[in-house]
């Protein structure tokens, strides 16, 4: 292979034909040019974005606050819930993006106006406003004129984030120790999944605790590599192995004593060369799923993705209907645009209003699209969500 068609190869995934004519400087430069005023247009068209979910969001305010004994609270799930259809994102992400809004006018104009000329991109405006969100607006203010003195888009997100936690920390001492100690009561541990049948566990530690959790893995690859066994993993496989051992008890890929439910398609049952994969509900299809490793796992048949059945491999208690929802939903909110895990059971037409506790019935939510549907003026049928303005959007398959 020439030096040109492997650069092309690495670069692009359909390199273009040759023409035989090498493009001059300027129209290499012309083109790198054009990517950035592309870029600089869609800040410009964010920093819109932002200022229109600011103005939504005042007017939503204004109404609903005209409604007798209305709840800020609930007034804001409901405008987080359809910015997060409007926006095709989900809760979490709509809740910060109205932050981010709200917080560009609470002091940092040279921020704001960065974004509003497309010089700051939403990443590192976010990283600004999320290292200023413990600060008043007169702290704000003083952090924003710091920052001006900057190059800030020129610094990568992660330089830009240290920067602006270091000039809060000067501006605001006391206020950035508290939000220190906040965050160590936020210490938690989250599971999400990644490609090709692999999940992600993540901890959420104090620096020193992680940092010493690392050095213990570290630690049991030099024994590894010491010992006078032949080494035949790698030192990331050695690490992983050596924290599923530490935390389960147990030696690495023997299964632990928990159910898994595994989707199956009963076309794979009826043809061993079906190329159809099994799945496991929130955290989509595996190709690697060993019987001798499946002691727990419990099968749920399926027909087109439609939960039909299942069997009896299964030590756990009743609740069936549950698991068969939570299975059939994937294990994920059914609301549009969330992908948030099932916390609640939900009935599609309301108990109250003569619908059926059954499978057909029931859908899988996270505990957010569960209450908001509670609220005034948002309605759920089948497939269409219709919001408190009356915007509708339905899902077509």
């Amino acid at each position: 292979m020439s030096c040109y068609d492997s650069c092309m190869t690495t670069a692009l995934a359909d390199p273009p034909a040759a023409t035989g004519t090498v493009p001059s400087r300027e129209e290499r430069a012309a083109g790198f040019a054009r990517i950035e005023r592309l870029v600089a247009l869609r800040n410009r068209i964010d920093a819109e974005i932002a200022e229109e979910v600011r103005a939504a969001a005042q007017r939503e305010v204004e109404a609903r606050l005209q409604e007798a004994l209305a709840d800020p609270e609930r007034v804001e799930a409901s405008i987080v819930g359809q910015l997060g259809l409007a926006l095709r994102i989900s809760p979490t992400r709509a809740r910060t993006q109205l932050r981010l809004a709200r917080d560009l006018h609470a002091g940092l104009d040279n921020v704001r106006e960065a974004f509003a000329a497309g010089e700051l991109d939403e990443r590192r405006v976010a990283a600004i406003v999320a290292a200023a969100r413990h600060l008043d607006p007169t702290q704000r203010a003083e952090l924003d004129r710091r920052l001006a003195a900057h190059d800030l888009p020129l610094l990568g997100v992660r330089k830009v984030a240290d920067l602006a936690r270091s000039v809060s920390a000067a501006v605001a001492p006391e206020k950035f120790a508290e939000r220190a100690r906040a965050a160590r009561r936020d210490r938690h541990v989250t599971i999400s999944p990644a490609e090709d049948g692999m999940a992600v566990i993540r901890a959420l530690l104090p620096m020193e605790q992680a940092i010493t959790c690392y050095a213990a893995l570290r630690k049991a690859v030099t024994e590894h590599w010491v010992s006078p066994e032949p080494v035949t993993r790698t030192r990331g496989q050695i690490m992983a192995d050596t924290l599923v051992e530490r935390l389960s008890g147990q030696a690495a890929m023997t299964p632990a004593q928990v159910e898994i439910q595994v989707l199956v398609p009963v076309e794979s049952l009826l043809d061993s060369d079906s190329p159809l994969p099994a799945e496991i509900p929130g955290f989509g299809p595996t190709a690697l799923l060993d019987e001798a490793t499946c002691v727990g796992w419990r099968r749920l048949v399926t027909r087109d993705g439609i939960v039909i059945g299942g069997d009896s491999r299964r030590r756990a208690f009743g609740g069936v209907l549950a698991d068969w929802i939570r299975a059939r939903d994937r294990g994920r909110c059914t609301e549009l645009g969330c992908d948030a895990p099932i916390e609640h059971l939900d009935h599609r037409r309301r108990w109250s209003e003569g619908g059926p506790t059954s499978l057909g019935n029931g859908r899988g939510t996270c505990a957010f699209h569960n209450q908001l549907r509670e609220q005034p003026g948002w309605h759920l049928t089948d497939r269409t969500t219709t919001t408190p303005t009356g915007r509708r959007y339905t899902l077509r398959s």
